[in-house]
Order: C-alpha cells, then structure tokens, then sequence
C-alpha cells in the first residue's frame, strides 16, 4: 500500500502553473529523487508534502488520510524536512539545534530523556557533527550547516524524510556520504525518502524512482533508466550532454557550447 498518495495535485504562482495535475502513488520505503530545472516546482512540491502549503486542486493523502486532517504535532511524528539552507538569525549552537527535533515528541518538555539523548547523538554522529556540538551556527560553513540541519532531521526519527537540495553546498566526499547514509536509512529503517537535488548522476546511483518536473505542469515519473535519457534531459533541462553507463547505471555528463568535447560530440 502506498505511504503517500498524490492525486491530481495542482498548484500555481498567480498565473503561473507550476505543477499541474501531478499523480504519483508513494510505495514504503522507497527513494524518490525530485528533478528539473530551476522553477519547476521542486520545492513547492517539498512543502505541499509537508502541509507547509495547501494543494489548489487535488489532494495528498498520507496512510491513506487526507494530509490536511492531520495537526501539527501528530505530522512531526509522521515527516521530517530539511529546508534548503539558510543562515540563522539567532545564535543557536548545533546540539541546540539538533535538540530542537525532539521537542515534538512525547516526553520532551525542558529537558530530553535518554531516549531524546540517544537519538540525538546517534543523529550527529551518522552526519559527522559531534565534534561541533558548541559551536554556533553563524561560525560554521554552509556545508556544515547543511548536515547540521539533516542531524535535526534524522533525530526527529519519522519514517518519511523530506529533503529540500541536501546536498546544497557540500564538497563532493559529503555528498557522496549523505547519499549513502540516506540509502543506509532506506534499507536499515525502512523509511521512504525524497530528495530535491540537481545531482543526475547521485540519483541514478542510488534512487528508486525519479519524479522529473519541466515546469508549467510537465512531469514524468519512473526509474532512473526510464526517465533518465539524453533526449529528454535536452526536452527539460535545455542542455547538450553524453549519456552513457558504468555498468547498468546510466550516467550524463552535461556540455557546455565552448566546452572541450561540445564539437566532438555535435560531429558524432
């Protein structure tokens, strides 16, 4: 059964649609990754998903309820998300951030019990921050933000994660880490995972399902070798590239007009 269903999913800036009648049926413990080119709507899906925005037509249901009916309190308990990252107003150091995930869960008034410690020093070391744990946020590079906010994510223990470009700012080796400990979280915990990112060959090395967003409510969903092919990364992204692929899974190089092998390739 499907953990999270949308159904004919419309939402739209003034006149602008971005998404258009989007269906997609959301099995457990899967791994979707969220693509497209800028303004197509990723991260409005993100925060229609995590009830931060009401669909205009259509609806999301989650465990077969209509996302709507659920309180604050009960979806923190249900969906985790880590927003794009930001530079935080206020000097919180990175254990009061990550602390801040259990404040929704029963138990947690003032002070957190052993289960709230546990989770939270399990969070901070699966993203390699403990040895941050006093220092502020505004000291810190937008990288180690960026895995300070996926911390807090992972201590909140829902079995959905929401990921807004999480990866954004890290250097290749983090990347790849946060990558293998989200599949690690996926088949360890069963939890259902999406990522926006613009990392085409992370998701294909690592995502079930590709949903592809093109904007002005073009969408397409299925495996990354279905959906992921020159042709139609050309159709939405507006790019030249070679595709090809180490062992099964495909991979795409984009090229650039002057860059060395944009001629060789326009010749083949």
């Amino acid at each position: 059964m499907a953990v999270i269903e949308i159904d004919n999913l419309s939402f739209h800036y003034k006149q602008l649609p971005v998404l258009s009648d989007v269906t997609v049926a959301v099995e457990q413990g899967s791994f979707w990754s969220i693509l497209g080119p800028n303004g197509a709507g990723k991260s409005t899906l993100i925060r229609l998903l995590a009830g931060l925005l009401a669909p205009q037509k259509g609806l999301i249901r989650l465990n077969n309820r209509r996302l709507s009916t659920y309180k604050i309190r009960d979806l923190s308990r249900q969906i985790a998300m880590v927003c794009q990252e930001y530079v935080p107003a206020f000097g919180f150091t990175v254990l009061e951030t990550v602390s801040m995930a259990r404040a929704g869960r029963e138990g947690f008034v003032l002070f957190e019990d052993e289960n709230d410690k546990t989770a939270i020093q399990g969070a901070m070391e699966q993203t390699q921050i403990s040895h941050l744990a006093h220092r502020k946020l505004n000291e810190l590079s937008g990288g180690e933000r960026q895995r300070v906010f996926i911390a807090r994510a992972l201590a909140q223990d829902t079995p959905i994660l929401l990921l807004d470009e999480p990866t954004n700012h890290l250097d290749i080796k983090h990347q790849v880490y946060i990558f293998d400990l989200l599949k690690l979280l996926q088949k360890d915990r069963n939890k259902t995972i999406f990522a926006v990112t613009h990392n085409i060959n992370l998701t294909c090395q690592y995502c079930d399902q590709v949903l592809l967003l093109g904007g002005a409510g073009r969408y397409e969903v299925g495996n990354p070798s279905q959906v992921i092919d020159i042709d139609r990364l050309k159709s939405y992204f507006d790019v030249e590239g070679h595709h090809g692929f180490i062992g099964n899974t495909p991979f795409f190089v984009p090229l650039g007009r002057y860059s060395v092998e944009f001629k060789s390739h326009q010749s083949q």
